[in-house]
């Protein structure tokens, strides 16, 4: 079996985006009131999940199950590290690292492709402010979170709050700036308008 493409490993700089997520979230606390790291689903497009199943072999036709679909889980999570897990956090206003992505796994249902995993943060940490955006700073990928329950809190302690705020993209005066900075050659952060921002706040 060769599994030869990769889903992150082509990405180049864009002013539009070429990839298309819906998305869900949950932050993971441990019984110590510590923010341990952040549960990603992502579901491609179903243009983009059968382009990236081109070559790859299965017992049945067009069933994938998990262990058909593991080499390709594993060298995505792999290459993600080079984009920052197009997930930035920060406690308290201190940017916080992450590990390599734990847990993952790919499925395959009414032809989407849905990548599961986890990242753990380098240091679990317990804040009264913790902020997480989602988002490619290139732009590349479009992340839309679902509509219905996009992010959620797991094993947080009493009285912490969860606000979602999905990227403001309809101020066309800053897209069209966005863009302009884009062509100058000045995109390292042209993604950043299209974030999507979780923010929690504790006791």
């Amino acid at each position: 079996m060769c599994v030869c493409w990769l889903i992150f490993g082509t990405i180049t700089a864009s002013a539009h985006p070429h990839v298309w997520i819906t998305a869900h979230s949950d932050l993971v606390y441990a019984a110590d009131g510590t923010v341990t790291g952040v549960r990603h689903a992502w579901s491609f497009d179903d243009m983009f999940s059968t382009y990236a199943l081109q070559g790859l072999e299965t017992k049945t036709k067009d069933v994938y199950t998990r262990e058909d679909l593991a080499p390709l889980a594993q060298t995505n999570v792999e290459s993600l590290k080079e984009f920052g897990f197009f997930t930035f956090a920060k406690a308290d206003g201190k940017k916080q690292k992450f590990l390599e992505p734990v847990d993952y796994y790919l499925v395959y249902d009414k032809s989407v492709l849905t990548l599961h995993f986890t990242l753990p943060l380098k240091v679990p940490v317990k804040s009264k402010e913790l902020a997480v955006e989602v988002f490619d700073p290139t732009y590349f990928i479009d992340f839309a979170f679902e509509e219905k329950d996009p992010v959620k809190l797991v094993n947080a302690p009493a009285g912490c709050a969860i606000t979602f705020q999905r990227p403001n993209d309809g101020t066309a005066d800053a897209t069209r700036l966005g863009e302009q900075n884009f062509m100058n050659g000045d995109n390292s952060n042209y993604g950043a308008m299209f974030a999507n921002k979780i923010q929690v706040s504790c006791p």
